[in-house]
């Protein structure tokens, strides 16, 4: 019971943290809009979808738990 206390309260910290990535990298994504600059944009958003799945694959590791 133990570790799996553990591994749930480590599985959350990473969820939080990623998620916290996600809100930068829309910030990042919209000041890029704003100035024109579209590889920067589309690098974001590649990162957001990317973080994204990451987020869902721990969601599932730790309903599973």
């Amino acid at each position: 019971m133990k570790n799996t206390a553990k591994r749930k309260k480590k599985l959350g910290r990473g969820i939080n943290s990623i998620e916290n990535q996600i809100k930068l990298h829309e910030e990042k994504r919209m000041k890029a809009e704003q100035k024109g600059n579209i590889e920067l944009k589309e690098y974001c958003e590649k990162e957001i979808n990317a973080l994204i799945k990451a987020v869902e694959r721990k969601k599932k590791s730790f309903e599973k738990i």
